[in-house]
C-alpha cells in the first residue's frame, strides 16, 4: 500500500483535462466574440440599412445571439464534451441517422470555423492600413499570412497557460471598448443619430427587410462566440455551471457594448461617410473617432489595443475550433488522427493544424472578394447543419430521461422558436443579400459532397445506412455524465 503521504500518481496519457473556470469561460467567450467584428462591420451595418436605423441589426442579432445561446447553455451543460455540437447531434439522432448528423457537422465546422476566423485576420490587415497608410495589398496578404502563423505557434502549448492568456486579452479588449466608449460620448451629437434618411422605417418595402435580414446576418456573425466555452466543455470545471453562465453572460455583456457602441459612433461620424467604402470611415471607423475626439497620438494607440483584440479572438476562435473534431475521431466518426494529442502538451495537433491551414486559405479567398462574402458564406454553412440541428436536438433531448440536465433554459419553448426563426430568415435570403455569390448552393453542395463522404466511409465501415444503427454509447458518453456529478443549476 502507497504511504499516505506520497504525492499522487499523475495519468501520463495525454486528455483534456477540466482547467478552466466560470470566469476565465466567459473572458474566453467575450474576447472572442469582440475582437475585431464591430469595429470593421459598423460600417457594414449601416450601409446594409442606409442610414443609422443600422441599430435594428444590432438589436435583432442580440435577440437571436441569446436565444440561440440558451440552447448551447442547456446542450452544453448536460453534454459538456470536446466539440460541443458533434457531442449533442450525436445523442439526438444516434436513434434516427446514426452517425451521419454529427459527421456532416464536423465537416461543417471544418469550413465555417476558420472563415470566421480569416475574416477576423481581414479586419486586422484592414485597421493596420491606419497605421501603415503605404501598406499595399502584396504586403497585407504577407502580413495576414504571418499572423495566422503566429497565432498556430503560440496556440502549441497547454490549455492553462491558454486560459491566463485569454483573461488578459479580455482585459485589453474591455480597455479598448471603454477608450471608444468614452470617445463616442464625450463628443456625442445626437442629432446625428436621429437624421434618418426617407422611408428609413417603411415597413412595406420589400427593401427593408432585405437590409433587415442582411443586417441580421451582420449582426449575428459580430456575436458569434458565444459558444467557445461549449465547445471546449471537456476542459471546463463543473460543467453545468460553467457553460451556461459563460454563454448567458457573454451575450448579455456583449450585447450592451454594442449597442452603446453603434449609437456613440453614429453620434460622432456622419452616417453618409460610412457609404463610401473606400473611405476611412468605412475602414477603420474607430480610429476615425479616437482621433476626432482625443487627437491622432491617442488613435494610434487605440489601434493597436484594436489589433491586441483582434489577435486575440483569432487565438480564442482557433482554440476552441480545434477541439471540435476530436471527440468525433475518439468515437470514429471522423479520422482518426484528429483523436491523437500532444504527448506532453495535451491538445489535438490535427486539429489545431486544419484549422490553422484552412483559416489562411480563407483569408486568400476575403482578399480575393470582401469580409461580407466571407460572412455570407460562412453564416449559411454555419446554420444549415449546426443551427437547425441544435434547435432540433435541443427538443428531441429534453425528452431524454438518461442524461441529467443541470440547466434547462427559462422560458421553453419560446428561445427555440425564435432562434429557428432567425437561423431560417438568414438563409433563405442569403442569396438576396450576397447577389452573386450563390451562398445557399454552395453550403448544399458542401453538404451534399459530406453525404457522399459519409456514405463512402459508412460502407467500409458495414454501419448505418448499410448495418444497423449504432445505438451503443460514444466513447465519452459515462464521462460526460460523470462530469455533471454535483452541479446544478436552478
Amino acid at each position: 500500500m502507497a504511504s499516505p503521504s506520497a504525492p499522487p500518481v499523475s495519468d501520463p496519457t495525454p486528455q483534456l483535462r477540466r482547467r478552466i473556470g466560470s470566469f476565465q469561460a466567459t473572458s474566453i467567450n467575450m474576447s472572442q466574440m469582440v475582437g475585431i467584428g464591430p469595429f470593421v462591420t459598423i460600417p457594414a451595418m449601416v450601409l446594409a440599412f442606409g442610414g443609422p436605423q443600422a441599430v435594428i441589426g444590432w438589436i435583432a442579432g442580440a435577440i437571436l445571439a441569446l436565444a440561440d445561446g440558451l440552447i448551447w447553455a442547456e446542450l452544453g451543460a448536460a453534454l459538456p464534451g470536446a466539440g460541443g455540437t458533434y457531442v449533442y447531434l450525436r445523442e439526438a439522432f444516434k436513434r434516427r441517422t446514426g452517425r451521419l448528423m454529427p459527421f456532416l457537422f464536423v465537416w461543417s465546422a471544418a469550413i465555417f470555423i476558420p472563415l470566421v476566423m480569416s475574416t477576423g485576420v481581414i479586419g486586422f490587415v484592414q485597421y493596420l492600413g491606419y497605421l501603415a497608410p503605404g501598406m499595399d495589398e502584396a504586403t497585407g496578404t504577407w502580413v495576414g499570412l504571418a499572423l495566422i502563423a503566429l497565432v498556430g505557434v503560440v496556440l502549441w502549448r497547454r490549455v492553462e497557460a491558454l486560459g491566463r492568456l485569454s483573461v488578459v486579452i479580455w482585459v485589453v479588449m474591455i480597455l479598448t471598448v471603454l477608450t471608444v466608449l468614452a470617445a463616442c460620448y464625450t463628443h456625442f451629437h445626437g442629432s446625428q443619430v436621429l437624421t434618418f434618411p426617407a422611408g428609413a422605417f417603411d415597413l412595406s418595402r420589400g427593401g427593408f427587410w432585405l437590409s433587415f435580414v442582411s443586417g441580421l446576418t451582420i449582426g449575428i456573425y459580430d456575436y458569434l462566440g458565444y459558444n467557445s466555452s461549449a465547445y471546449m466543455g471537456a476542459e471546463m470545471r463543473q460543467p453545468g455551471r460553467t457553460i451556461p453562465r459563460s454563454v448567458i453572460f457573454s451575450v448579455l455583456g456583449i450585447m450592451v457594448i454594442y449597442l452603446f457602441m453603434q449609437v456613440g459612433i453614429l453620434g460622432v461620424v456622419r452616417w453618409q461617410a460610412m457609404l463610401h467604402t473606400d473611405s476611412v470611415a468605412y475602414q477603420s471607423v474607430v480610429s476615425l473617432v479616437i482621433q476626432r475626439s482625443f487627437g491622432p497620438a491617442a488613435a494610434i494607440v487605440v489601434t493597436v489595443l484594436i489589433l491586441i483584440t483582434a489577435f486575440g479572438s483569432i487565438l480564442i476562435g482557433l482554440l476552441a475550433g480545434s477541439r471540435v473534431p476530436y471527440d468525433a475521431a475518439r468515437d470514429k466518426v471522423f479520422f482518426s488522427a484528429f483523436a491523437r494529442l500532444h504527448r506532453t502538451k495535451e491538445f489535438p495537433i490535427a486539429g489545431l493544424v486544419s484549422m490553422v491551414v484552412v483559416t489562411a486559405v480563407g483569408f486568400l479567398i476575403g482578399r480575393a472578394t470582401n469580409i461580407t462574402a466571407l460572412i455570407q458564406l460562412l453564416t449559411t454553412v454555419m446554420v444549415i447543419v449546426q443551427s437547425f440541428g441544435q434547435v432540433v436536438a435541443v427538443v428531441v433531448l429534453r425528452r431524454r430521461t438518461d442524461i441529467k440536465k443541470p440547466y434547462k433554459m427559462l422560458l421553453y419553448p419560446l428561445p427555440v422558436i425564435i432562434a429557428g426563426a432567425g437561423w431560417l430568415a438568414v438563409y433563405v435570403f442569403a442569396d438576396k443579400t450576397a447577389p452573386g455569390l450563390h451562398p445557399i448552393e454552395l453550403s448544399l453542395c458542401w453538404v451534399a459532397l459530406g453525404v457522399v463522404v459519409f456514405l463512402i466511409w459508412a460502407k467500409a465501415e458495414k454501419s448505418w445506412p448499410f448495418g444497423p444503427l449504432p445505438l451503443e454509447k460514444g466513447a465519452v458518453d459515462e464521462e460526460l455524465q460523470l462530469a455533471n456529478k454535483d452541479d446544478v443549476v436552478a
